[in-house]
């Protein structure tokens, strides 16, 4: 048997140095006695984890500093937990929401009550107001009649007797209307209601201008020839117009001469002729004449002829009074 000479024995253990080098051994320190038997393993573990460079994993992201600590990804976090946070953020969005709901709610809720109490008390006075205006507290009472002259009050108030115990709203114009229709002495009228039963009736009668005849006899007619009343003869204080008919110019003319006259000299008138618009004529009680011309400026004339008549009353003035010229009046 052959032993390997130190020659050998050099060359192996060259060898030995050699893979040595390329396979160098991680040194591993002799663990500790362990004084309990659940303590070895890790105690080897921790010596082991402290010789080893153990790679973290997640710890530096490119772009990131060493030691700089990643953001958790919620999809790497725990589900559980992650629905539950999911939950909690929709619970407070819907307690958010239902709170905004509340509130605006809440001022509309306001704004549609206070539009209610409006138009609730809108409709209970025009209710009440209705109620009493056609109530039986409302019902014609009483026709007072104001400007009556020639025609008797008692007759105009009989006119209205079908109207009592109608309330007063519903009493129209046009039943005041008819009421009047049958007295031709009323030129114009208004009405003034008085709660709760009474009715004011304030007329204006028609201001005879003189007599006219006719065919049917005498007829007292106003300056828009409607006849008031066919005397048997003529009224005292009311002139003769002769002019021609109530629809001829001259009988406006004379009728508006009339009119104008003062009432201290229109009695004295027992005539007024009219053969054109501009040829009035008066005739007086003492048998002088007035010498008017057209109606035009009626009323200066009137005043100058109250004038002449004061200074030469008509008994004095043997012909004529001429105020066609009111500035240049003349007595003849």
């Amino acid at each position: 048997m052959s032993v390997p000479g130190p020659t050998a024995a050099g060359t192996g253990a060259a060898a030995l140095d050699r893979d040595r080098t390329a396979t160098e051994p991680i040194p591993v320190q002799a663990p500790a006695a362990s004084s309990a038997a659940s303590g070895g393993a890790d105690a080897g573990v921790g010596s082991l984890a402290g010789s080893l460079p153990i790679p973290t994993v997640g710890t530096d992201a490119p772009g990131r500093s060493p030691g700089t600590e990643a953001p958790i990804d919620p999809a790497s976090a725990d589900p559980k937990r992650a629905r539950k946070a999911l939950a909690r953020a929709a619970r407070e969005r819907r307690r958010y929401e239902r709170q905004e709901v509340r509130r605006f709610t809440a001022r509309s809720r306001r704004r549609r009550l206070a539009w209610l109490v409006g138009a609730g008390s809108v409709v209970v006075v025009s209710a009440a107001l209705v109620g009493a205006a056609y109530s039986p507290l409302m019902a014609l009472r009483e026709v007072r009649i104001e400007g009556a002259q020639r025609i008797p009050a008692a007759e105009l108030q009989a006119a209205f007797a079908p109207d009592l115990g109608t309330p007063l709203p519903l009493i129209t114009s046009a039943d005041v209307r008819e009421a009047l229709s049958d007295f031709a002495l009323v030129e114009t009228y208004s009405t003034e209601t008085l709660p709760p039963g009474t009715l004011v009736v304030r007329i204006v009668e028609r201001t005879p201008v003189g007599v006219v005849e006719t065919d049917r006899g005498l007829e007292l007619v106003d300056a828009a020839g409607v006849v008031i009343d066919r005397p048997a003869e003529r009224p005292e204080g009311e002139p003769l117009i002769d002019a021609g008919g109530v629809a001829s110019e001259g009988f406006r003319a004379a009728a508006a001469v009339m009119r104008s006259l003062p009432p201290d000299v229109r009695p004295q008138v027992v005539r007024a002729t009219a053969e054109t618009a501009d040829d009035v004529r008066l005739e007086l009680a003492s048998g002088a004449s007035v010498i008017w011309g057209s109606g035009e400026q009626s009323r200066l004339k009137a005043t100058v002829l109250a004038g002449l008549m004061a200074a030469a009353p008509p008994d004095t003035v043997p012909n004529y009074y001429d105020v066609s010229a009111p500035m240049s009046a003349v007595i003849g």
